[in-house]
């Protein structure tokens, strides 16, 4: 009798230090709140820049189409967890070939990829107007939506292994940026974005595991290592195909890791 009531006394300590521990709903406000400020930001920039982007590509101005197709792409990577809550806009928005049946014939093939592939696989301006449209329309829709929307904790707090699960299934392939090889830039916005996540919620995390915390940050620290080898003068990157293959080995490791890491960070702060 005395060794049950001890093992339950143990069982009930144990219980309240966990939720002692788990942070209170109203804990999360804050980082939540900052990450909807963070998000607006991007999307405010995404649609500048995407009106930059395809004013060159009306112009008939190849070359600076080319040149601003990636970092006007970034700014999509980053926030693209809160990005895919729109299924509507981020098919047609950021769209792969192998999404659609008829591939590059497809009607519904639209977005920042359908015009990556006539830009870079095909070299021309030509017949993009109404694309080029049409981008710019989804992303001010985007924008429109996003500011009106209560961001659910758990989608943001989830966002963070759906960014590096990104790049492990479709950029270290290459095949996410298959005709302009730009992955790279895609690469740094799904970190920073990841980053930006655990950062936010930094002070809740390491209440519950400093050392989980450390290894991710140690393993950012060895992907953001491997992506400044790449670093052009001008502040983008070289093309994926100039990535060598131990360097595209190396950053399978600590991508993986993070992914699966930053899988349990909802289980962490109380959200699953």
């Amino acid at each position: 009798m005395k060794k049950t009531t001890i093992a339950l006394s143990l069982l009930l300590t144990s219980v309240a230090q966990a939720a002692l521990a788990t942070p209170a709903p109203l804990d999360l406000v804050g980082p939540v709140s900052d990450y909807k400020i963070y998000v607006t930001d991007k999307i405010d920039e995404l649609v500048i820049q995407t009106q930059v982007f395809t004013f060159a590509v009306k112009q008939g101005d190849l070359a600076t189409a080319r040149k601003l197709y990636a970092p006007t792409r970034v700014y999509y990577e980053s926030i693209e967890p809160i990005a895919e809550l729109f299924s509507d806009l981020d098919a047609s928005i950021d769209s792969r070939v192998d999404d659609h049946e008829k591939g590059v014939d497809a009607e519904d093939f639209t977005g920042f990829h359908r015009l990556e592939y006539s830009l870079f696989s095909e070299n021309t301006t030509q017949g993009l107007d109404a694309l080029a449209d049409g981008l710019n329309k989804d992303v001010k829709d985007l924008q429109t939506r996003v500011a009106n929307l209560t961001f659910p904790p758990e989608k943001v707090v989830g966002g963070a292994a759906a960014l590096l699960e990104e790049i492990a299934a479709t950029k270290i392939s290459g095949e996410e940026d298959r005709y302009s090889h730009t992955d790279l830039y895609d690469f740094q916005g799904n970190i920073d974005g990841a980053k930006k996540i655990v950062d936010l919620f930094r002070g809740q995390i390491e209440q519950q595991d400093k050392v989980f915390l450390a290894k991710v940050d140690k393993n950012f620290a060895t992907v953001d290592t491997i992506l400044a080898k790449y670093h052009t003068a001008d502040g983008g990157f070289e093309t994926y195909d100039k990535v060598k293959k131990n360097d595209r080995k190396a950053l399978v490791g600590p991508v993986n890791t993070l992914a699966e890491d930053l899988s349990t960070l909802r289980g962490k702060l109380g959200l699953n």
